[in-house]
């Protein structure tokens, strides 16, 4: 790259030249000013050809393996310094669109022949797969009168991820016997599945039909058979990527909140020793079919990074009759939108042919905004205008929820904040009917 004079170098031009101004208004002294000016120009080519006869400096960038949205992650910057002499470097990396990060312009000195690691904390704001470009270097003269810009370090990306930070909390608290600081509910349902767990001793309140009769002949006191719920049962989440998902929400979308709360609740599933399989639609086209075990929730992870939302309607119809081709065994269907009252049409019909062959969970998130509308003062006759919009929009919702109901389906209205534990516990509840 040129080279470019630094404010330094420009200083002193000005300055020389306001003293020729002067010199020209009194004779003797301009002698003196052209003796100035002399070695001020050998000064300043003396440090041009120094700083271009410098080996340039290096960089190796270290990514993280991946990033999770709107979680800081760090990245390394390793500035080398080839040369005999120190250099004093202005670094700015090649971010991806919206990330965010206070570290840059970073300035500083390397030794000759050593090198200085840059950790810097960024935070990125989109999911998939993302692009750090070069990074710019800008390397000062030994005398600081002059600059030269480098690009170095070739690109790399990262994979980011939604913020799977709940599912970690979860299993924490899971490990630790805590999970109902998690508000998540185990209810008991002893003697409700069809799986035989082991023989017990009777206890008070144990139904007649789970006594063992025959080994409680052969001890000589009840034996009352235990029975835990039944596994290797199919969590069919249906995920909606059309544009009444980019609604913003808080800090995320709506589409990135229900992201989150799949990844709760796929980690809940197959600790249960369920089958988790993913059908999107209304953009982002996809099947992932049904997968089991612990080490399943990476592969839910990578099928999901970089979901994305269309701008355009989504068609439940078509999607119900994809999910009836791909997943011919009876499953729970967990169909996650943001309901509208004008969808009473369009979606009852094909929640009723899906609810023929499985049971079907309708889990819409609902805009926190309308909760807030309804709950504010009223002083002007906006605000009433807005309360009356809100509560309209709240009762057309409540009345496709209703009609759902009455057709066997299981409906969950919830806002972000409590919708991955709602709906988690709407699983819990229901998986006993599949």
């Amino acid at each position: 790259m040129p080279l470019r004079p630094t404010r330094w170098l420009l200083a002193v031009l000005i300055i020389w030249t306001v003293l020729g101004v002067a010199a020209s208004l009194w004779s003797p002294a301009a002698a003196w000013w052209g003796m100035a000016g002399f070695c001020i120009g050998i000064v300043v080519l003396f440090d041009a050809l120094v700083t271009l006869v410098l080996r340039p400096p290096k960089i190796q960038r270290t990514l993280p393996g991946r990033m999770a949205l709107g979680i800081p992650g760090e990245v390394k910057l390793r500035l080398i310094n080839p040369s005999r002499k120190h250099l004093h470097l202005a670094v700015y990396d090649g971010l991806p669109p919206d990330a965010e990060c206070d570290t840059f312009p970073w300035r500083g000195w390397v030794k000759a022949g050593s090198y200085l690691d840059v950790d810097y904390p960024v935070t990125l704001n989109q999911r998939g797969e993302l692009t750090f470009g070069q990074t710019h270097l800008l390397l000062t003269s030994l005398l600081g009168l002059w600059s030269r810009r480098f690009l170095r370090c070739s690109e790399g990306s990262v994979k980011v991820y939604p913020n799977y930070q709940p599912v970690l909390s979860y299993a924490l608290l899971a490990m630790s016997h805590r999970q109902e600081h998690t508000g998540i509910v185990r209810k008991n349902r002893a003697g409700l599945s069809r799986d035989f767990h082991q023989l017990r001793d009777y206890q008070m309140g144990d139904a007649l039909s789970q006594i063992d009769w025959k080994a409680s002949s052969k001890k000589q006191s009840l034996i009352s058979r235990d029975f835990q719920e039944q596994l290797d049962q199919s969590v069919i989440l249906m995920l909606d990527c059309g544009r009444r998902m980019r609604t913003i929400d808080g800090e995320l979308s709506q589409f990135d909140h229900c992201l989150n709360s799949m990844l709760l609740l796929s980690y809940i599933a197959l600790r249960q020793g369920d089958h988790v399989g993913v059908l999107s639609f209304g953009g982002t086209d996809r099947w992932l079919p049904p997968v089991k075990g612990a080490p399943a929730m990476t592969t839910i992870l990578n099928h999901l990074y970089d979901y994305e939302t269309s701008p355009f309607p989504s068609d439940f119809s078509e999607a119900a009759e994809r999910l009836l081709r791909h997943q011919r065994r009876r499953s729970m269907v967990v169909v996650m939108t943001n309901l509208r009252g004008e969808d009473a049409s369009e979606i009852r019909e094909p929640l009723r042919k899906l609810r023929e062959k499985h049971v079907v969970v309708l889990a819409s998130l609902r805009e926190s905004g309308i909760g807030e509308m309804l709950d504010k003062d009223l002083h002007t006759f906006d605000d009433a205008l807005g309360y009356l919009a809100a509560q309209n929009y709240a009762a057309e919702r409540q009345n496709v929820l209703a009609t759902l109901k009455a057709d066997g389906i299981v409906t969950l209205d919830e806002t972000a904040k409590e919708f991955p534990i709602a709906l988690t516990n709407t699983y819990l509840d229901t998986r006993e009917v599949i």
